[in-house]
C-alpha cells in the first residue's frame, strides 16, 4: 500500500553547514553528526529504496531556527531552509512530494514574509512552528498573525514539534533535566501543554478551519482522556486566583471536544497501544502516518519497518488504513491521487 511519511526531519546540506558553524555548543550537534541520511541527500535515496511505493514529506529537523539564530540572522537561515528542501522535492519529487515551510518565529514581520515566499514561490504545503518560541508559547498575541495568515490566508495545515531540552529542570532544585527526561516525558508534556494553551485562548473559535499536526500521536492528551474529559468538566474548581469556570461557561464546547479538533501522526517509534489509544481518542480520518525518520536505532530504516508493522496488526479496515498511509495527507496537503 502507498505510504506518505507526513513527518519526515531533513537538514538540506547547505543549511546543515550553515547552521552547524552557527552552533554555539558543538556537543549539541554530535548526534546529527551520526546519522548521514539526516543531511546527505544520496545516503536517504538509498535507504529508501529498500521501501516500494514510500514518499516522505520534508519537514526541517530540530532544533528550531530560533534557537539556533538570532532574529536579524535567523531569516536568512529559515530562507536557506526552504530553499533547500523545495530543490530536493523539485529534483525528486517522485520520493518527495511536498516540503513544510520553517519559520524565523524570533521575527515576526520576517516570518510573515517567508511564509509568504514559500507558499506563493515555492509552493510550500504547510509551516512547521515548535511547541514554544525560546520558551514563550505560542498563544502570546504577538505570534497569532502566523496562525491567522496559514490558516485564513493561505488554507494550509500547521505541523507543531515538541521543543524542550536538558536546560528545563524537572525539580525546582535543580538546574538541569537529567536521564533525558527532558526528552522522554518532557516533549510530550511539551506538546500537550501547547494544546491545551490553544485550546482555552481560543485558537479553534478563531480559526474554526486550522488544521493543526500535532507530532507523536497527540502527546499525552489520548490516554488522559478522561482527564481531559470530566475532569476538565470542572474547569476552574481548582483555581481561586482567575476566574476559569466564567470562562468554562463561555467556551462554545466541552474542552475535550476541542482536543478531538487537533491531527495527530503515528510517530509513535513503533508503539502499537498508543497508536490504538490515539486513533481512538482522533478518529482514523484525522491520523497521518509519519515515522520521525531518521530518528531511530539503525538512523533511518527502523522505524520505516515497524510503525507500519504496528499499524498493520490494529485489525482496522482498508479504508481506515488507506486514509492513515496516504489519503489524509493527500487531502490536508492538497495533492492530487496517482493511486
Amino acid at each position: 500500500m502507498k505510504k506518505i511519511d507526513s513527518y519526515a526531519h531533513i537538514f538540506p546540506r547547505a543549511y546543515f553547514d550553515r547552521m552547524a558553524s552557527m552552533a554555539k555548543d558543538k556537543g549539541a550537534i554530535k548526534r546529527w553528526l551520526t546519522i548521514p541520511v539526516l543531511y546527505d541527500l544520496e545516503a536517504r535515496l538509498k535507504m529508501m529504496e529498500g521501501f516500494p511505493d514510500y514518499q516522505q514529506v520534508l519537514t526541517l529537523s530540530n532544533p528550531p531556527i530560533e534557537l539556533i539564530a538570532g532574529p536579524d540572522d535567523s531569516p536568512e537561515l529559515a530562507r536557506l531552509a526552504n530553499d533547500g528542501m523545495a530543490a530536493i522535492r523539485d529534483a525528486h519529487p517522485e520520493k518527495f512530494p511536498a516540503f513544510v515551510a520553517s519559520l524565523p518565529m524570533n521575527n515576526v514581520p520576517e516570518a510573515l514574509k517567508e511564509m509568504e515566499r514559500a507558499i506563493t514561490v515555492l509552493g510550500a504545503r504547510g509551516i512547521q512552528v515548535f511547541t514554544n518560541v525560546n520558551g514563550r508559547p505560542l498563544d502570546e498575541e504577538e505570534f497569532w498573525p502566523i496562525f491567522e495568515a496559514a490558516v485564513n490566508r493561505y488554507d494550509v495545515p500547521i505541523w507543531m514539534h515538541p521543543a524542550r531540552g536538558a536546560n528545563v529542570p524537572d525539580y525546582a532544585s535543580e538546574s538541569k533535566s537529567r536521564y533525558e527526561i527532558w526528552w522522554t516525558f518532557g516533549w510530550p508534556y511539551e506538546t500537550s501543554a501547547a494544546m491545551a494553551r490553544m485550546v482555552f485562548s481560543g485558537f479553534f473559535d478563531r480559526l474554526p478551519n486550522m488544521k493543526l499536526i500535532t507530532h507523536h500521536m497527540g502527546a499525552m492528551i489520548p490516554f488522559f482522556d478522561g482527564r481531559v474529559g470530566p475532569g476538565l468538566d470542572q474547569f476552574g474548581s481548582r483555581t481561586s486566583d482567575e476566574d476559569y469556570e466564567g470562562m468554562l461557561k463561555r467556551m462554545a464546547k466541552r474542552p475535550i471536544d476541542y482536543f478531538r479538533m487537533f491531527y495527530a501522526d503515528t510517530a509513535l517509534a513503533g508503539g502499537r497501544s498508543g497508536l490504538r489509544c490515539g486513533l481512538d481518542f482522533f478518529g482514523a480520518r484525522q491520523v497521518l502516518f509519519a515515522t520521525d525518520c531518521p530518528f531511530d536505532p539503525e538512523g533511518g530504516p527502523m522505524f520505516l519497518r515497524t510503525i507500519p508493522k504496528a499499524i498493520d496488526e490494529l485489525g482496522l479496515s482498508e479504508s481506515e488504513q488507506e486514509g492513515i498511509y496516504f489519503r489524509n495527507a493527500l487531502r490536508l496537503l492538497k495533492l492530487p491521487c496517482d493511486c
